[in-house]
């Protein structure tokens, strides 16, 4: 042990190397017990040992080894309790015990780790990958994939999962019990999918990547508009999913989609915490090196598919507007085009609604409004502000002062998010 780090020092090394390695760890201990939860709890037995253990006695020299022996030897003990009900479970604790890492050394305490294991490569990327497959998986509800996957895949404590979400960390707890017990009820086995499965369930892991970054660049209340944590978890998210599967065209179409849209993070919110919209924003602050990924992984989507996907279609927009000069020179024409081809690829209200507003800097908000009334009259998006928001500044536009006052009281009243909502209200003031 280096015992010259202790105290808060030790307590962050154990946050910093828990971000980094949890993945590996709980992956690596579900590979070795064949047991998704029971590898989960043990993970974290093993990062409470360490908070205990680290401030005290110094921050090991190789810290994930540290933690993976610990969780190891966790595990013997959880298999020689169960003994005498399983003997499977009987073989299993005696070869592991006898498995040479484990073998001697360390007390379950951890006072003397395990400072060789070795970390093989492509045994990572396989028990990361089945990690995200199996937390990301369909048996799960929606919350319960976004916990699970936050909490085993990004490292992050119930606490932070549950700011994060703004629901109390006791209903993020619950989620996480239930979706372990369901994965266990099913009998779904931690391993990497066949290639047809893996294709098959790749959309359900980058729908809970998305789910959680667009959480993360918009929220959907609480007085911030950008929660930079969880947009930050989920382009490490989709950058390991990118690398994990290369071949993947959507995945390097959502590591594009991601970066691209975060470049203009630090231009999105104005000293006072305001959002600032987008003919405002002052483009010198956009993120060029976050760019630059963005655009290479959307040639990279481009080089790997056979045409873009829905995320790839996404990041298309998203560069149409990172490499223009100012709102004017965007080419709206092609964003329109781009959302036409979205819209027959993954219809939605919501890509009709975007659709709309790429319409009327293209050809103008009379143009646009058929669009938008259309979806009124669907009754789409109900309870949310954004339909009310769009129609109300194409009112505006068209000098219909009285109508878009309504649609953005409208907006008003059922936006969440109290940033966003300031905006609609200071627009509304000015139509006053």
């Amino acid at each position: 042990m280096n015992g010259s780090v202790g105290g808060s020092n030790g307590r962050e090394a154990v946050t910093a190397v828990w971000r980094i390695e949890s993945a590996r760890i709980v992956g690596a201990l579900a590979r070795y017990t064949g047991d998704f939860a029971l590898a989960e709890d043990l993970a974290q037995e093993a990062l409470a040992e360490a908070l205990v253990n680290w401030p005290r006695d110094g921050v090991p020299r190789n810290p994930a080894g540290w933690l993976l022996t610990v969780g190891r030897r966790r595990a013997i003990d959880a298999f020689r309790r169960r003994a005498a009900r399983d003997e499977r479970y009987a073989v299993l604790a005696r070869d592991l015990g006898e498995g040479g890492a484990l073998s001697g050394g360390a007390p379950a305490g951890g006072n003397r780790e395990d400072e060789d294991v070795l970390w093989d490569p492509d045994q990572i990327d396989d028990d990361v990958l089945a990690l995200m497959f199996t937390s990301c998986h369909p048996v799960l509800s929606r919350e319960a994939r976004v916990a699970l996957t936050l909490r085993v895949v990004g490292g992050l404590t119930s606490d932070e999962i549950a700011r994060g979400f703004l629901v109390p960390t006791a209903t993020v707890q619950a989620r996480i019990t239930r979706a372990k017990k369901t994965l266990g009820a099913a009998r779904v086995p931690f391993a990497v999918p066949s290639a047809a499965e893996r294709a098959e369930r790749l959309g359900s892991v980058l729908s809970v990547i998305y789910l959680i970054f667009t959480e993360g660049s918009s929220a959907s209340s609480g007085r911030e508009l950008i929660r930079l944590d969880l947009a930050g978890e989920a382009q490490r998210l989709a950058r390991v999913m990118a690398r994990l599967m290369p071949e993947a065209s959507e995945a390097h179409g959502l590591l594009a989609l991601l970066e691209l849209t975060a470049a203009r993070f630090p231009a999105r919110v104005g000293p006072d915490g305001e959002p600032v919209l987008l003919e405002r924003q002052d483009r010198r602050r956009w993120d060029r090196a976050a760019i630059g990924r963005g655009r290479a992984a959307l040639a990279r989507a481009e080089r790997t598919g056979r045409g873009l996907g829905a995320y790839g279609l996404q990041a298309a927009i998203a560069e149409c507007h990172a490499v223009a000069g100012s709102v004017e020179e965007t080419d709206w024409e092609r964003i329109v085009v781009l959302y036409e081809a979205l819209g027959r690829l993954a219809p939605s209200p919501v890509v009709d609604l975007n659709r709309a507003v790429a319409v009327s800097m293209a050809r103008g908000p009379g143009a646009a409004l058929p669009i938008v009334d259309g979806l009124v009259k669907a009754g789409a998006l109900p309870g949310s502000h954004l339909l009310p928001s769009v129609r109300g500044e194409l009112l505006r536009r068209l000098g219909r002062a009285e109508e878009a006052r309504a649609e953005l009281d409208a907006a008003v009243t059922l936006c969440g998010n109290e940033r966003e909502r300031a905006v609609l209200t200071r627009k509304l003031d000015e139509l006053e």
